[in-house]
């Protein structure tokens, strides 16, 4: 079925970069036909579609405990403050930010109540300190619209990137700059005007930062800014950036899920497949959409996020350069010295060439296979 093999068949970006001379097509995104195919075998699954308010005393409850954290962190030694900001202000900070990302779907009060949905997102940002949360939504919208175009979908690193951090130890500092460059790549890969929401967005944030040093002082200010950096950087957590759409798969699978207990706190995020399929079913049934049409969700999956990073850092063939690129190569036409005609189809996957056999094997010989990830 060719739906299904487009969302199983895509390259890496080392992949696309190694065979430059080829023509590379990208037609649509992985899961466009996956979503029409499972529609059609489950049509119930319609109802799940919808809204769920609750998660706004949830994010409430979070920013009034990272308010709560910046009051208790007034006088702290900074040893205390940045221990703290790891191992509680990057959970809290980086829940809110799944929570954005939930919220910049429109999945808190539903497509008709778009300012509502803003102002939570806004809520959500005040203990982040950068302002984001508008942004962000702009920004995701193409990634789900444009998932693997390697200018369009700026969740995809660079090529200087993938130049610049592919040993063990830049990698690393990659990992920890992630939300700084991550933040920025859209801005320089793929600008978009300003809107007015973004203008609300970074006017209330700068009002809000600036309480927060005139009512709690400057070692809350850094508490939250450093969760937030520390969180979305090297951080258990944040292994979810990488699991989500980095080729761990010998078939070059487009996307793949997480299934484990930190989904808990991360808004079912790690159930990313899903998502993906079904962008406007609230986090708290995309379980549902697993039970209902098991039979499309029996690709390879990650349970471990830090196995993940580990992956990341230390598989030669990972790092910014294996992310996912929803590329096709162009059937190419060579003629042979018989002078017959032949037609090169190379489809959407890890291209059969040297440099893809070799991945192909490493890979399989550190446990990657079609029917699971070993260890995770």
């Amino acid at each position: 079925m060719e739906t299904v093999n487009r969302f199983m068949r895509c390259a890496s970006l080392r992949i696309k970069m190694l065979t430059e001379e080829d023509q590379w097509l990208y037609d649509e995104e992985p899961h466009s036909h996956r979503r029409k195919e499972i529609l059609r075998a489950h049509p119930e699954i319609k109802l799940l579609m919808g809204y769920d308010s609750r998660i706004a005393y949830i994010v409430l409850g979070e920013v009034i405990a990272q308010l709560v954290m910046c009051y208790l962190l007034m006088d702290a030694n900074w040893s205390s403050v940045f221990i703290l900001a790891y191992v509680v202000g990057g959970v809290l900070n980086h829940s809110l930010g799944s929570a954005i990302h939930e919220i910049g779907h429109n999945l808190a009060f539903g497509h008709g109540q778009p300012a509502k949905n803003r102002m939570l997102s806004i809520l959500c940002n005040v203990p982040i300190i950068a302002p984001m949360a508008i942004s962000y939504k702009k920004y995701h919208n193409d990634h789900h619209r444009f998932l693997g175009h390697e200018t369009q979908d700026v969740d995809i690193p660079t090529r200087l990137e993938s130049y610049l951090f592919r040993h063990p130890i830049t990698k690393i500092i990659w990992l920890i700059l992630h939300p700084i460059i991550h933040a920025l790549r859209p801005f320089y890969k793929s600008p978009k005007p300003v809107t007015g929401w973004e203008m609300i967005n970074n006017v209330i944030q700068l009002v809000v930062n600036v309480a927060i040093i005139k009512v709690f002082g400057i070692k809350s200010l850094i508490y939250c800014l450093a969760g937030t950096l520390f969180g979305l950087g090297l951080h258990p957590l944040a292994g979810h950036f990488i699991s989500e759409h980095y080729v761990f798969t010998e078939s070059g699978q487009a996307t793949m899920s997480y299934y484990g207990p930190l989904n808990l706190i991360l808004f079912n995020v790690g159930y990313h497949i899903e998502h993906h399929d079904f962008p406007y079913i609230p986090y708290n049934k995309l379980p549902e959409v697993r039970k209902l049409a098991p039979e499309f969700y029996q690709q390879p999956y990650h349970t471990s996020w830090l196995k993940v990073l580990w992956d990341f850092i230390f598989d030669p063939y990972l790092g910014p350069q294996g992310r996912s690129v929803g590329y096709h190569v162009k059937p190419l036409q060579t003629t042979p010295a018989n002078g017959a005609e032949i037609t090169t189809t190379i489809s959407r996957c890890i291209t059969a060439d040297t440099h893809s056999n070799t991945d192909l094997t490493e890979k399989n010989n550190n446990g990657y296979s079609a029917n699971g990830l070993k260890g995770l």
